[in-house]
């Protein structure tokens, strides 16, 4: 019976799923450890992996002639995997595409009203006990309906935030990706971030994580935006840079950002949990309980088409 270990906690529905394999549950939230990976790949004819699970070249550089065939990994990104090291190894990589897109779309909207609103701050005064009823001028931010959005890459996650946008609050869409995309609705493409930064109001990365997008958004692509404009990011946290953002924030150049990743994951530096202009969440792209099942069982369907000798469905 071909082995599987599953590096994290799962819902009760996949472990079902996986029921004719030898599964082996690592019950812990925490990523695989080294040495835990490099057993991994010597031990088991299938791995889970998921983000953290740092599976370097040098991982693979350690194990030879890996039992493992399968990286089945649990979420669409897998810039945590060195890939070029995986296939030289001879082990196949897939993902969960799909499943992931509305939800992680949900949370940009999330994070655009919440900034743009000042809920966070709201929320934070009444709790405080301090605050002192409404008035004309309290708390005034920005109304979001009718204004320009920047979507910094425009696939799947890229495309539902800006059909949200543009059919649920008239936002005009601008973007910048890799190519040109066929859209079923008005869109302006940019070939330039910096030029798309300084016209649009709110400014959402949505790019893949890995070295080709690290600090895609920059001290110049900060500087470039409005000074009510907000940056939302719900891709990985080293596509920010995170000290520039901080002085943006500090500075008041930018009207606030909201962020769903970070770069050192999950350090989050006390500057910038101090500042009140931007709304700090703990990843929860595709935090519902139904994503997290179709997730799992998209993982299951990769390992039993590879299992069977089959073409997984999402081979990366």
């Amino acid at each position: 019976m071909k082995r599987v270990l599953i590096s994290r906690i799962l819902p009760d529905e996949v472990y079902a799923a996986l029921s004719s394999f030898d599964v082996v549950r690592r019950d812990r939230t925490q990523p695989l450890a080294a040495d835990e990976m490099r057993d991994a790949l010597r031990d088991f004819d299938v791995v889970m992996p998921t983000l953290g699970d740092r599976f370097s070249a040098d991982v693979f550089d350690d194990v030879p002639n890996p039992r493992c065939r399968l990286l089945a990994n649990f979420g669409v990104g897998y810039n945590h995997i060195d890939v070029d090291a995986a296939k030289a190894a001879g082990i196949t990589i897939t993902n969960t595409p799909g499943a992931v897109t509305d939800a992680t779309a949900d949370i940009a909207m999330t994070l655009m009203l919440v900034s743009a609103r000042r809920a966070g701050e709201g929320e934070r005064l009444v709790r405080s006990g301090n605050w002192e009823g409404w008035h004309p001028t309290q708390m005034l931010g920005l109304h979001l309906s009718g204004k320009a959005v920047g979507i910094v890459g425009m696939g799947r996650i890229g495309e539902a935030i800006a059909r949200r946008c543009h059919f649920g609050f008239g936002m005009s869409v601008a973007y910048h990706s890799r190519t040109r995309k066929e859209l079923t609705f008005d869109a302006r493409y940019h070939n330039d971030i910096v030029a798309l930064a300084g016209e649009v109001d709110v400014l959402v990365v949505a790019v893949p994580g890995g070295p080709q997008t690290h600090h895609l958004i920059n001290a110049d692509v900060l500087a470039a935006m409005r000074q009510h404009a907000r940056l939302i990011n719900i891709a990985r946290g080293d596509v920010v840079s995170q000290t520039a953002l901080i002085d943006a924030l500090k500075a008041s150049s930018i009207g606030g950002a909201g962020l769903d990743v970070y770069e050192f994951e999950p350090e989050v530096p006390e500057s910038l949990r101090a500042l009140d202009n931007v709304v700090l969440l703990p990843h929860l792209g595709t935090a519902t309980r139904e994503v997290r099942v179709d997730m799992g069982l998209m993982v299951v369907r990769n390992i039993q088409a590879f299992l069977n000798d089959e073409t997984p469905p999402n081979v990366v």
